[in-house]
């Protein structure tokens, strides 16, 4: 029996290693941990909205964060984004709009390769609009799909049953055609969607309305095409989105670059360091509601 206690006193002892080492590696993982905020000088945040616009959690949280420290001299959106849900999408603009109002921070969006529909609806909100020449951006509109398999069920043979307590509680149901009020009802909810869109856009970019509605078709421009009618205000890269930026928040010399990096939980932390992280992973926006999404 003796020799089981040195054992036992190593395993003790290699836990008590296991658990410092995952405490300290999360610890390096945490928000802000960023080499520029060890350092001095006047500091831009920078947040990064990519892909398909599912939720607003992380990116509202962030602009209150950065919203109320005093070290945070401005802030920089940089978005790469077909747009997605109305509800985030609007969210997000809300948050931007107030530090707008409050007009103690500047805030400039940059656009990467797709800055379009709820991606534009959010850049909307900022104080300056930068784009590369090249970025897609504008589809400034709603869509629903819907899909109708009414004929396919009757080739194989199967019949869709509906319950219901209303008439038009299965509007946009796929087990039958759908009738021509039904269209008008749903195409009445999409053109107030739609005309919220307008009214957004209108507001944070201070342009008459009517301007905003006759660009509010759907279609997308280039970056080049986009400040030619007002939707955008520069051309150019990221760099130079950060320089601008500066200059306007009055940063003299190089400004140090804050970026938010995602808190891990335990569990993911340690999935992280032995097997690696997903990259590039985008779960689609459900296909049931309206969406503020551009898609080839």
């Amino acid at each position: 029996m003796a020799y089981r206690k040195p054992i036992l006193v190593g395993s003790l002892y290699f836990l008590l290693f296991s658990l410092l080492f995952f405490v300290f590696a999360f610890w390096m993982s945490s928000e802000d941990r960023e080499g520029s905020a060890w350092r001095g000088g006047e500091k831009i945040a920078l947040i990064r909205l990519e892909g398909v616009i599912a939720d607003s959690r992380k990116i509202v949280k962030d602009l209150r964060r950065y919203r109320k420290n005093p070290d945070i001299k401005a802030i920089l959106i940089r978005i790469d984004s077909p747009g997605g849900a109305v509800a985030p999408s609007q969210e997000i603009y809300d948050e931007l709009i107030e530090i707008q109002n409050e007009g103690v921070k500047k805030v400039v969006s940059s656009m990467g390769s797709v800055a379009a529909s709820g991606g534009y609806y959010i850049a909307s909100a900022t104080d300056l609009i930068v784009a590369n020449p090249g970025t897609l951006t504008g589809s400034i509109g709603v869509i629903m799909e819907l899909t109708n398999v009414e004929g396919l069920l009757q080739k194989i043979g199967v019949e869709g049953i509906i319950i219901k307590s209303g008439k038009n509680k299965d509007v946009g149901s796929p087990f039958r055609k759908m009738k021509k009020e039904e269209r008008e009802l749903l195409q009445n909810v999409l053109d107030d969607v739609h005309a919220q869109f307008i009214e957004a856009v209108a507001q944070g970019r201070s342009l008459d309305i009517e301007t905003v509605r006759k660009l509010a078709d759907g279609r997308i421009f280039t970056g080049r095409q986009a400040k030619a009618v007002g939707l955008v205000d520069e051309l150019g890269s990221l760099q130079a989105a950060i320089e601008i930026l500066a200059d306007m928040a009055g940063i003299e010399g190089d400004p140090q670059i804050l970026e938010s990096q995602e808190r891990l939980s335990f569990l993911e932390l340690l999935g992280t360091r032995f097997f690696g992280k997903l990259e590039g992973v985008r779960f689609p926006v459900s296909s049931i509601g309206m969406h503020y999404l551009f898609s080839f």
